[in-house]
């Protein structure tokens, strides 16, 4: 990418980012057009699903396919299937330095499935299904997993009309933090944000751009 052209987008999205330095932007910024290349055939649309995910099995040890689809759409702001720098920098500003209010705001937009701001009954059906067959295959019994989201529906559903809002998982995430990701791993374990961490900025000088 053009030096010109780098400055001015690590500027543009240095205003939004505060999480990260400006060359810590160029970094990340870099990486982003390496992968972009070396995935040619897409020109520079940006990332698409497939090598995010790879991104997401390689770097940050995500398997969980639902969930990792799920991931790319919550990184996918504009709705175009193609990550682009910005979404990308933004994304990865939760992921690697996110307050617990990003956080929680990320969760609950991986967690609603259809995009109408409600984690319904069904869909904690669904996602504690693909939890569960995700540690044990084999053991698939659809009245358990019911009787989990009556149990997860009683402990999250404060206000009792039968689906999770946003300030229903807040409060319950605030009240126990391990209810975070009460629905599947959809964060990176911390030694692995720390590894892409040393990876992607350990050519950084004290100096910024």
């Amino acid at each position: 990418m053009e030096q010109r052209a780098l400055k001015k987008l690590v500027e543009s999205i240095s205003k939004t980012v505060k999480s990260f330095k400006k060359s810590e932007v160029e970094c990340l910024i870099g990486l982003y057009h390496s992968l972009v290349r070396r995935n040619g055939r897409f020109g520079n649309k940006g990332l698409d699903r497939n090598t995010f995910r790879g991104i997401l099995f390689n770097i940050f040890g995500m398997t969980d396919d639902m969930l990792m689809n799920r991931v790319f759409f919550a990184f996918d702001k504009d709705n175009d299937n193609y990550i682009s720098a910005a979404e990308w920098v933004e994304g990865l500003t939760v992921f690697l330095r996110g307050t617990l209010e990003e956080k929680l705001k990320f969760c609950f937009e991986v967690y609603y499935l259809d995009g109408d701001g409600y984690i319904s009954r069904e869909e904690v059906f669904d996602l504690l299904k693909n939890s569960l067959y995700q540690q044990s295959p084999e053991e698939e019994n659809d009245e358990g997993i019911k009787e989990l989201v009556d149990i997860t529906l009683k402990k999250m559903d404060y206000d009792n009309d039968g689906k999770i809002s946003f300030a229903d998982f807040e409060k319950a995430v605030r009240e126990d933090t391990l209810l975070l990701e009460v629905f599947g791993p959809c964060l990176p374990e911390a030694k692995n944000c720390f590894h892409f961490e040393a990876l992607v900025f350990r050519n950084i000088s004290s100096s910024s751009i």
